[in-house]
């Protein structure tokens, strides 16, 4: 029994009629050789079912044609059901896909991740690098830039570091949603803030402070992590402190998801007694008892948008420092 032989570049050469040179040129992406000699090399390519060797490949390019997507967060968070990390995932993956490129996925939420992430990427195992998710003032994205290394986040570095960003316009939204609480008639407006070492977080109160500041209305605060259980915990502690609140702007659904049940145990229906209004708009929020009244940011569409921006900067363009995507009040039976 015999093994068939991997076609070689001297095949295909031969066959496109070329010099092995011009075919290492025009398999590594040279712009330099005529459109119809690179045609006839493609063919060649395609006919043979040549596969080039990425590490030689990398060496002549100095390109990997993969990039990073880092999320500083344990496993155990990313695969839950926060469909804000999967969202992100997908729309890296289409725009990598639709560029032919290749997606690393690494997680980073202990200091031996972080310690690795920060090996690999500087190693210059990747093209670029995105970082979402990021939890306090993370020195590693300005670090890699200054390193020359393409890098986007999503949100706005805390180290203050000038790195590009794109976001959702989580100030505006929430502004949004504490007016149409306003305008409902609710007087007594709580929040169930999100973390404040995450831009997420710290926005999404300063647009309720803003808020209700404005229209001359108390704070009413218990901060939680965007998780279900912290949920929990803020609803009971709102509850107990501020007995007579009429709405709940929770910064995260699933927040809003435990706010629902909490309030259910509590005898307090909503939104008759108290109004609550979520952010986000995982696919759940439209299935709570009641449907939830959220805000929608979308997710999928940061993920392209940052990975645009990296391809951009890899290729060599200037990009924004910062680019925000609008967001939008969901009204449903809540509020």
């Amino acid at each position: 029994m015999t093994t068939a032989q991997r076609p070689t570049l001297e095949a295909v050469a031969r066959l496109a009629g070329v010099s092995r040179a011009t075919v290492s040129r025009v398999v590594n992406g040279s712009t330099t050789v005529a459109e119809p000699i690179q045609e006839a090399v493609r063919r060649a390519v395609a006919e043979l079912g040549y596969v080039p060797n990425l590490a030689a490949r990398t060496l002549v390019t100095q390109r990997t044609d993969s990039f990073a997507l880092v999320l500083p967060e344990a496993a155990t968070r990313v695969f839950s059901d926060d469909q804000v990390f999967p969202g992100i995932i997908r729309g890296v993956g289409q725009e990598l896909e639709a560029a032919d490129k290749q997606l690393v996925l690494m997680l980073a939420g202990s200091p031996a991740g972080h310690a690795r992430v920060e090996r690999y990427t500087s190693g210059r195992h990747v093209d670029g690098v995105l970082f979402a998710s990021l939890h306090g003032a993370d020195p590693l994205p300005g670090k890699l830039a200054r390193l020359g290394i393409p890098v986007v986040c999503s949100g706005r570095p805390l180290d203050g570091a000038e790195v590009p960003y794109v976001d959702v316009d989580h100030v505006g939204g929430v502004a949004r949603a504490v007016r149409y609480l306003i305008d409902s008639g609710r007087r007594r407006i709580a929040t169930m803030a999100g973390p404040q070492d995450m831009v997420a977080g710290i926005e999404r109160l300063v647009g309720y402070r803003e808020t209700v500041a404005a229209a001359g209305l108390p704070e009413l605060v218990a901060y939680g992590d965007f998780t279900r259980e912290s949920g929990t915990a803020a609803m009971r502690q709102l509850l107990a402190e501020h007995p007579g609140l009429d709405a709940v702007f929770a910064a995260s659904d699933l927040m809003a998801h435990a706010a629902l049940r909490a309030l259910r145990e509590a005898g307090r229906h909503v939104p008759d007694d108290v109004a609550v209004v979520g952010f986000d708009d995982i696919e759940t929020a439209a299935y709570t008892e009641p449907p939830l009244t959220t805000i929608r940011q979308p997710i999928v569409e940061l993920g392209r948008a940052m990975t645009r921006q990296l391809l951009r900067i890899a290729a060599g363009e200037t990009v924004e420092q910062a680019l925000l995507l609008p967001t939008e009040l969901v009204v449903r039976d809540s509020a």
